[in-house]
């Protein structure tokens, strides 16, 4: 297929190196244009272009099926609504006047707020904790109301990590993540090499108009995160009195790799920290 990688960036040049590999041909974009060209291999075209621009779905080339997983400039909702309505809506028009056979939109976990630690299937409504993560929503609606003319599907990833983006780490070392109130809460993880499974998995068997999860399948408390990097390091867990925020629950994705045959290389955040650890000396 000829696959555009809307968003090239930590994830989502992983995903173009895994398509070329298969023997996909790749339109990486990217808003920045010396980043657009870094992107520049044998099977993949580097592309700039900022898709929140007037006409920007016009500038677009044909292709066959779009990757979806642009980020945001920055944390307001102003800056989600740019990054995942305006550009999704511009994919969106282009795939359709392309005559796209697949649309996968890389969404997050983050749509859903709950803190009970309650188990989170692909069934659950959305419960956004804040403005941001409610743009999140609306981004999804959005891409699901999509199909059937536009063969559409979402994938909700949980926590990235993987080379490259190993912070847990530093944090852990310098205490900036410790132990203390709120420690109980569950953490959701997916290392890279399976996010980029599960977007190859729905771009290849998603379903028009699903929600699939990609997470792995071990959902830790922090406490447990946090005791385990510190002994593999080698140091004394930070405590903090100060209670800690964010959500609590397990992201489930059982039903999601059943039905895209998924096969977690790390399905806990064990085995995916393991090497990093070992890289980090």
């Amino acid at each position: 297929m000829r696959v555009l990688v809307a968003g090239a960036g930590w994830l989502g040049s992983a995903v173009a190196r895994a398509l070329v590999a298969r023997g996909d041909q790749v339109i990486a974009l990217r808003r920045d244009p010396a980043r657009a060209e870094a992107l520049r291999a044998p099977g993949v075209t580097p592309l700039a272009l900022d898709l929140t621009s007037p006409g920007a779905a016009a500038k677009l080339p044909t292709f066959d099926a779009v990757v979806a997983c642009q980020s945001a400039g920055g944390d307001s909702a102003e800056n989600y609504r740019a990054a995942y309505l305006t550009a999704n809506r511009a994919l969106l028009e282009a795939a359709a006047r392309a005559g796209a056979k697949r649309f996968v939109y890389t969404g997050s976990t983050g749509v859903f707020g709950q803190r009970d630690g309650s188990l989170v299937t692909e069934e659950t409504p959305p419960a956004p904790a804040n403005p941001t993560a409610g743009v999140l929503v609306e981004a999804e609606r959005l891409v699901r109301g999509a199909a059937p003319g536009v063969p559409a599907c979402l994938l909700r990833l949980s926590g990235l990590y993987g080379p490259g983006r190993s912070g847990v780490l530093q944090r852990v070392r310098s205490g900036a993540l410790s132990l203390g109130p709120g420690d109980d809460a569950f953490m959701n993880w997916c290392h890279l090499e399976d996010a980029v499974a599960f977007v190859l998995a729905a771009l290849d068997r998603g379903a028009p108009g699903a929600a699939y999860h990609g997470s792995d399948a071990a959902p830790p408390r922090r406490r447990e995160v946090i005791e385990w990097v510190a002994t593999q390091l080698g140091v004394e867990p930070g405590r903090s009195a100060v209670a800690a925020g964010g959500p609590s629950r397990r992201i489930d994705s059982a039903w999601s790799r059943q039905q895209l045959g998924v096969t977690l290389r790390y399905p806990s955040f064990k085995e995916g920290l393991a090497p990093l650890i070992r890289a980090a000396g």
